[in-house]
C-alpha cells in the first residue's frame, strides 16, 4: 500500500555519510519534526536526478525556507557511500540532507518501489515528493512517468 496524505511517516533505518563516515539515522527523528520537504530519486549519479532534481531543490532550497520548509532531505536506493559522493560531486553541502535506503526498506515501506531491473538498477525508488509535518505528510506528489512535473522544488514551492 502506498503512503498516503494524512499518513505517519514509518521509522527506519537509514544512513547518511559525514565527515566520520556513514551513520545510522531513524527515519522517524530526521523527517519527523518541523516542516520536511522529502524527495525520493531513482538513483545518485542518474541523469535527471543530477542534472535536474537534487539541483532544483540546491538552488531553490532558500525559498523553501523563506515558506516555512526546515528540512529539505533526498532518498535514494543507495549506499551511503555513493550518497556521499554524490552529494559532493553535486555541492550539496547542508542544504540537502542525503539519505541512503541502501535496502530499499524504506522506499518499501512507503510502497514507492519500482523494478528498475529493465535498466540494470534492479529495485530503486519511484521519483516523489513529499511534504511532511511533524512526521504526517501534507502533500504527495508521485510523478506519473519518466518526467520530472510534479516533484522538482519548483512544483513543491507552488503548493506551499
Amino acid at each position: 500500500m502506498t503512503i498516503a496524505v494524512g499518513d505517519r511517516i514509518p521509522d527506519i533505518k537509514v544512513m547518511t555519510f559525514g565527515p566520520d563516515g556513514p551513520t545510522h539515522v531513524q527515519t522517524g527523528a530526521v523527517l519527523g519534526s518541523g516542516t520536511v520537504v522529502l524527495f525520493g530519486v531513482p538513483g545518485a549519479f542518474t541523469p535527471t536526478c543530477s542534472d535536474f532534481h537534487l539541483p532544483s531543490y540546491v538552488i531553490r532550497h532558500d525559498e523553501l525556507q523563506a515558506k516555512g520548509v526546515d528540512l529539505v532531505a533526498c532518498i535514494s536506493v543507495n549506499d551511503p557511500f555513493v550518497m556521499g559522493a554524490w552529494g559532493e560531486d553535486q555541492h550539496v553541502g547542508d542544504l540537502v540532507l542525503l539519505l541512503a535506503d541502501g535496502n530499499g526498506e524504506f522506499t518499501r515501506e512507503i510502497g514507492l518501489e519500482m523494478d528498475g531491473s529493465g535498466f540494470g538498477l534492479g529495485t530503486r525508488s519511484q521519483r516523489y515528493a513529499m511534504v511532511i509535518e511533524d512526521g504526517v505528510v501534507t502533500r504527495l506528489n508521485v510523478e506519473p512517468g519518466a518526467g520530472l512535473s510534479v516533484s522538482a522544488a519548483d512544483a513543491i514551492l507552488e503548493e506551499l
